[in-house]
């Protein structure tokens, strides 16, 4: 039996959570352990200036989770070091209620911070993501979306799933992150890379400071076709990212720097 760790950023009580997981049952063991409350935009961080507590709950099918104070990197570690006491042959994090694109996101998405931990351990990780055109109010926003609306997204996760179970990751993959538009035809998917055009001016003033009011796929822009977000944003199109998350290395380019370094130094 194989035994699939599910967690996300947005809450144990998400829609998103809850539709993924009722597709992923039929692979055997789905074991939920996830932040309590929502948590995004905390990317891998992990909790350690305060006490991490883990809690059993039930979802709204009867079923039972675990939750967490913490992150869902911490959702990740407790997950495996403290409930299963072994690896998971898979890791999916998500439905994330909005859109995960390029390297802002993939760096600071609570989901892809799950994911990434997972693969650090060698884990196998699918994030998926439901890019809603426009997160006006998180809490009331992503409360209204329906099983009904992310039947696509889920239904899309379940068969990548089968296939990362069956065969493996695609060669060279650590993790794929799923971006799946409001108005998906589910005929349509590209493969595609990370956007590297960061966040532009997200920031709303109010009279406590500044915030990050509202959340649009507007917002999201790159030129590149061949792009998570010009697919995604442009064409409407179901994105699938191959990530490999070993950092490049280029030592020879730094040697003469530092000869030069020591060689103007007195040490």
């Amino acid at each position: 039996m194989k035994t699939i760790l599910l967690i996300n950023d947005d809450g144990i009580q998400s829609s998103g959570l809850l539709a993924l997981k009722q597709k992923l049952d039929k692979f055997g063991k789905v074991v939920v352990i996830a932040p309590k409350e929502e948590i995004s935009g905390v990317g891998k961080a992990i909790t350690s200036t305060k006490h991490v507590r883990i809690e059993e709950v039930e979802l709204s099918d009867g079923s039972r989770a675990y939750a967490t104070d913490g992150t869902p990197a911490d959702s990740y570690l407790l997950g495996v070091n403290k409930i299963l006491k072994h690896s998971p042959d898979l890791l999916v994090a998500g439905i994330n209620l909005g859109p995960n694109l390029g390297i802002d996101d993939f760096l600071n998405s609570g989901t892809l911070g799950a994911a990434m931990e997972a693969a650090i351990h060698g884990v196998p990780a699918i994030a998926v993501s439901y890019c809603k055109q426009k997160i006006s109010d998180q809490k009331v926003d992503k409360a209204g979306i329906t099983a009904q609306e992310l039947e696509l997204t889920a239904s899309l996760a379940q068969k990548i799933v089968e296939l990362v179970l069956r065969e493996g990751m695609p060669q060279g993959a650590d993790m794929l992150s799923v971006n799946v538009p409001e108005k998906a035809d589910c005929r349509r998917a590209k493969v595609t890379s990370l956007s590297y055009v960061g966040y532009g001016d997200i920031y709303a003033k109010e009279k406590k400071g500044y915030r990050i009011a509202q959340w649009r796929l507007a917002d999201y822009s790159d030129p590149d076709p061949e792009t998570d977000v010009y697919v995604v944003k442009e064409e409407e199109c179901i994105s699938i990212t191959p990530i490999k998350i070993r950092l490049q290395h280029n030592k020879k380019a730094l040697e003469s720097m530092l000869k030069n370094l020591f060689a103007a130094s007195h040490l």
